[in-house]
């Protein structure tokens, strides 16, 4: 009996009986996307819980006249249709009009405090990128501000803004004769000063820390040859820093702005429920609207108003960034 060899350059394919294993089957699709998803589901419910369904709740409120008469129940309170957001943004009217002083000035608060802390995040992360001895030990108390817990370092502020006894007025009145008196840091305009000041000492220390880790993606190299083509130290933060931040700085100022403009804790702290014209920032606002003249539609007309205008800013400036991108090739 003899047996034919294949022909040259094809492969033979070995036949398997009917009960013979075929290999190990792959895993469902469902098997294998199961493990992270279940490991998400805590998170996502606490998001439900804590986020979500509450925004639905002063989406829902905002539309009732719900004041203090319907607390105990307030699915009974009148439906007021938009009604609370005409009375919002009627700005000829009393409502309107502290709505709007509010928002003017977080605005510029928001747009002063982001840029000291950009800028002297920024200033302070270049400085420290040299080596010399007691850089990790400044690096150390660069990051003080923005470790401590923000109630009790804005308590320590509020202590040295006061009037008397205060260290600030201590130092500016008694021992550098700046002021012809001591001043009144918590009332009046010096308020929004003191706000600002707070503001900054606690926040620049995040910027330091973000602006110092994206100086670590840079090569060296690039600052050797800038150097040997006789780039200064201007021209180089000019022409090499700054653009390899750019990433960085993107994503570091959107976060300074969303804390800085809802910033709430501070200002509370700082003078309490009631805030002074020149610090009325639209959070704590909002926060009196609702809970001190027991107003709750109208100010969660004013939060799903603070909202959008956010969502609004955020979009444009996501855009914005995004056009200097460029889409790799596929």
């Amino acid at each position: 009996m003899t047996t034919t060899a294949p022909p040259a350059g094809t492969r033979s394919v070995p036949e398997h009986s009917p009960g013979e294993a075929r290999g190990p089957r792959r895993p469902g699709r469902i098997r294998r996307i199961g493990p992270p998803y279940l490991l998400l589901l805590p998170a996502l419910l606490l998001e439900l819980l804590v986020h979500l369904v509450p925004m639905v709740i002063g989406v829902a409120m905002s539309f009732k006249e719900l004041t203090q008469f319907y607390i105990r129940d307030w699915g009974t309170a009148p439906w007021s249709g938009t009604g609370n957001y005409r009375l919002s943004v009627d700005f000829h009217g009393a409502v309107g009009e502290a709505l709007l002083h509010s928002f003017l000035v977080t605005v510029v608060f928001t747009l002063l405090s982001v840029s000291l802390c950009w800028l002297i995040g920024t200033a302070a992360a270049l400085y420290l990128q040299d080596n010399f001895r007691g850089r990790g030990v400044l690096r150390t108390i660069f990051l003080v501000p923005y470790a401590l817990p923000v109630y009790a370092a804005v308590i320590t502020w509020a202590f040295m803004f006061q009037h008397d006894n205060g260290l600030v007025n201590h130092v500016l009145h008694d021992q550098l004769h700046l002021t012809d008196q001591p001043s009144f840091w918590l009332i009046g305009d010096n308020s929004f000063y003191a706000l600002l000041i707070v503001s900054v000492w606690k926040g620049w220390p995040f910027a330091f820390l973000i602006v110092m880790a994206g100086l670590q993606n840079i090569p060296k190299e690039l600052y050797e040859a800038a150097a040997l083509d006789g780039a200064g130290m201007l021209q180089q933060i000019r022409r090499i820093t700054l653009p390899s931040l750019r990433p960085v700085n993107q994503v570091l100022v959107l976060v300074l702005f969303l804390w800085t403009f809802n910033d709430f804790n501070t200002p509370y702290v700082l003078f309490g429920k009631s805030a002074p014209a020149a610090a009325d920032l639209i959070s704590i606002h909002i926060y009196q609207s609702s809970f001190v003249t027991w107003n709750f539609g109208t100010g969660s007309a004013m939060s799903v108003l603070l909202l959008l205008f956010l969502l609004i800013v955020t979009g444009g400036y996501l855009l914005l960034t995004s056009r200097g991108r460029k889409t790799p090739d596929v």
